[in-house]
């Protein structure tokens, strides 16, 4: 079964409005992230009618992504309903985390704080995994590291560290699984040494849809997962097989997000 770590199937309608049946069709299990409420019950209903149908399944993910302090009026306070609402409802928590990649996010950083123990807080409250959003703050990562690992597990979405730093994450004892998407076939040096080199049963593949598209691609979309699994096979050591690939990825995904196969 084809896997999708990462994705956004709300956003992905408005580009393509035939996006559920193309996932049905290509038999995606996916991790769905919403940053509201309107998002999630979105994909609450379609997971919901996936179950019915014996489709596979979608995980329901929710968090407030930390590009949105910079741009939305969020703060933990307004956000406490919102996890009031949602709490028992959600599969994994995500996509919450650091993002430092320019000026405009690190004058947010303290909100980003706040909003990461929030997060945090729900998901050991839970027992669920967490996703998260890394750009130039692994540092922070590591301060995490005591509630980190005694999470079922931590997913980093679009990894975006090292090699060396994803080895000392599972040195930690940190539960952590490394998704990979598009910067593996456009030629982005340290996702593809991390991707060759990180254990394999650490392993993930997404599409981050709509957000991470191939070269010359309008957006990402569930038909791209066959290519990615195609190029990511190449790249680990000694090479392998597309199809050997796709059913170690799926065991991963049903291990990271607590599924039975």
């Amino acid at each position: 079964m084809l896997t999708d770590a990462h994705c956004h199937p709300s956003d992905l309608r408005t580009r393509l409005p035939e996006a559920e049946a193309e996932r049905r069709a290509l038999g995606v299990a996916c991790a769905a992230s919403a940053w509201n409420q309107e998002q999630f019950e979105y994909h609450e209903q379609v997971a919901a009618q996936a179950r019915a149908d014996g489709a596979p399944p979608i995980i329901l993910c929710f968090a407030v992504h930390p590009q949105l302090p910079a741009t939305e009026p969020y703060s933990e306070k307004l956000f406490s309903p919102l996890l009031t609402l949602l709490r028992n409802r959600m599969d994994a928590v995500g996509e919450t985390g650091f993002d430092l990649y320019d000026a405009g996010f690190r004058a947010t950083e303290a909100l980003q704080d706040e909003l990461f123990a929030a997060h945090v807080s729900l998901a050991l409250e839970q027992g669920l995994p967490l996703v998260l959003h890394i750009r130039r703050a692994m540092h922070k990562v590591f301060a995490h590291t005591r509630a980190l690992k005694r999470l079922p597990a931590v997913i980093f979405h679009s990894w975006s560290g090292t090699l060396g730093e994803g080895e000392a994450l599972l040195r930690r004892g940190i539960k952590a699984y490394f998704s990979f998407g598009a910067p593996l076939l456009l030629n982005h040096k340290e996702a593809m040494r991390s991707w060759a080199q990180l254990p394999a049963e650490r392993l993930l593949l997404e599409t981050d849809a709509p957000y991470q598209p191939l070269r010359g691609a309008p957006f990402s979309r569930w038909g791209d997962l066959p290519v990615l699994l195609q190029g990511a096979a190449c790249l680990r050591k000694g090479g392998g097989k597309a199809e050997a690939l796709e059913t170690l990825i799926e065991g991963n995904f049903y291990q990271a997000y607590g599924l039975r196969s």
